[in-house]
């Protein structure tokens, strides 16, 4: 990191601004060799990230070709205007980028344990019901393996 002073080192925080982020940015190399980038609902489980996805398609066409991706999430705080020169505006934000594996999940358990955490972090709530085995059949949960995790901010 060019900035080290930027750097978010205490992890919990990354882990709360994994937790409460509600859009990750997942990026794939695609067939053609060029990057491609998502945005998808994640939930941040036990040191990983996991999401769901159909069982076909650019995705997890990607993955399976190459198993190798990066997950950004940011959080802008606010814009400081500018009122000396250009080069002083900047908006106020905290992010984390991950490198890692992506593995399609095979494990029954561990599949329905994702996709209730992904519930309960998008609706706390409840009242979602339960998980049919049929839809579980044509759902694909995908778990990235973190390799290297990296967080920055600005607060002004």
């Amino acid at each position: 990191m060019r900035r080290i002073k930027k750097e978010i080192r205490d992890n919990k925080r990354i882990g709360d601004l994994l937790d409460t982020c509600h859009v990750g940015r997942l990026g794939t190399i695609g067939n053609d060799g060029y990057p491609r980038i998502k945005p998808l609902n994640f939930v941040y489980l036990n040191g990983m990230i996991y999401f769901h996805s159909a069982r076909e398609g650019e995705k997890i066409d990607d993955i399976s070709r190459d198993n190798r991706v990066v997950f950004e999430v940011d959080e802008p705080a606010g814009y400081v205007k500018s009122s000396i020169s250009p080069c002083s505006a900047k908006y106020l934000y905290r992010s984390v980028i991950v490198r890692g594996k992506a593995v399609i999940v095979e494990n029954d358990r561990e599949k329905l344990l994702a996709l209730q955490s992904l519930m309960e972090k998008y609706q706390p709530e409840g009242g979602y019901g339960e998980f049919q085995p049929e839809k579980l059949e044509i759902i694909a949960v995908v778990r990235i393996d973190i390799e290297e995790i990296t967080g920055k901010e600005d607060a002004g």
